[in-house]
């Protein structure tokens, strides 16, 4: 038996509690992780709150990322003591989760623990971190570079926006951060590197088609109005990540920067990226975050404090990055 947040769908209707589960109950899978941590994103929030159809199947352990130690192989890719990391691939929404002791996996889902990290540091980067870091070589691969011009990045407080400040001051990038919280902006300057700081309703309402050229690239988090504005005031050329949905799943703008400014929208998929990708970006990341960084960064829980995490993660209380301890 070991411990995990399960989601049941019944005559009582949907809730999510900690449980104690029978390791007969896990699903199919060739290699076994004890899971050291885990983390919170904001798809965990929504598996757990129901605030959106994410689970596709019940009962459910959510937790799309994971890091832990194989205890079982069935495979010659793992051995039992290696270490791994898992996003993505559906899990925590169509297959048993991160956010308990013991996950049952497909091996061609994991890779290997990066070189130089622990895996807790690995969870204090997370999904949002490699999301993070994906987008920014999406920024790359178009040729945006330090001296192309300023990045926003919108979402700055949460786990990607955090994220890919940080990457980017630290490759040399001058950043922009759009936030709803300008309370929290010496934390974005001093701690994350961001140049400046913006109000996030200067981009949330509906805008122009074409508006003044404010930045060479984005890395946008949020959707909807605010990605169509982004683009909107996106310079010649330039290139915008977008990887998220907070405002919603709409996109209300023209073609005018597509086609009149050479705009590039870059959509950033992390949960079904193929193994090369994520190997390479997670070695980027291996390289470019330093521990003292995910320091100020993230903040650790026990799995009892989950649930009332969750409800802070979802009224946007939350900064930077949640770790999830399942060793205790």
């Amino acid at each position: 038996m070991f411990n995990g947040i399960l989601i049941q769908k019944d005559e009582n209707g949907y809730h999510a509690n900690i449980s104690q589960i029978d390791e007969s109950q896990l699903p199919e899978g060739d290699v076994t992780v004890q899971v050291n941590y885990s983390s919170l994103n904001y798809k965990d929030g929504l598996a757990i709150s129901g605030k959106s159809p994410v689970v596709r199947q019940f009962p459910m352990v959510p937790g799309i990322d994971l890091a832990g130690t194989v205890i079982e192989s069935a495979t010659s890719k793992y051995n039992v003591g290696d270490h791994v990391v898992l996003n993505g691939w559906g899990v925590g929404e169509k297959h048993w989760g991160g956010l308990a002791q013991i996950a049952r996996l497909n091996s061609q889902w994991l890779i290997p623990l990066p070189k130089g990290l622990t895996p807790k540091q690995a969870m204090a980067i997370g999904t949002a971190g490699y999301t993070a870091m994906l987008a920014v070589m999406a920024l790359e691969k178009n040729g945006i570079a330090p001296h192309s011009g300023k990045i926003l990045v919108t979402g700055a407080n949460g786990g990607v926006g955090s994220f890919a400040i940080a990457i980017l001051s630290r490759l040399g990038y001058q950043v922009i951060a759009s936030t709803g919280r300008p309370e929290e902006s010496e934390y974005l300057i001093h701690q994350l590197g961001a140049a400046e700081v913006i109000d996030r309703k200067e981009l949330s309402e509906p805008g122009k088609p074409l508006m003044k050229e404010r930045w060479a690239g984005a890395v946008d988090s949020v959707g909807s109005y605010t990605l169509a504005n982004v683009c909107a005031s996106t310079a010649y050329g330039g290139t915008v990540a977008a990887c998220g949905l907070a405002q919603g799943m709409d996109l209300n703008c023209s073609v005018a920067p597509f086609i009149l400014r050479g705009v590039t929208l870059a959509g950033i998929d992390s949960v079904m990226r193929p193994y090369a990708d994520r190997v390479s970006a997670w070695e980027r990341l291996a390289n470019i975050v330093d521990a003292s960084l995910l320091e100020k960064i993230s903040a650790e829980i026990p799995l009892t404090q989950v649930i009332p995490t969750i409800a802070k993660l979802m009224d946007g209380k939350v900064r930077g990055r949640v770790i999830v301890n399942l060793q205790d």
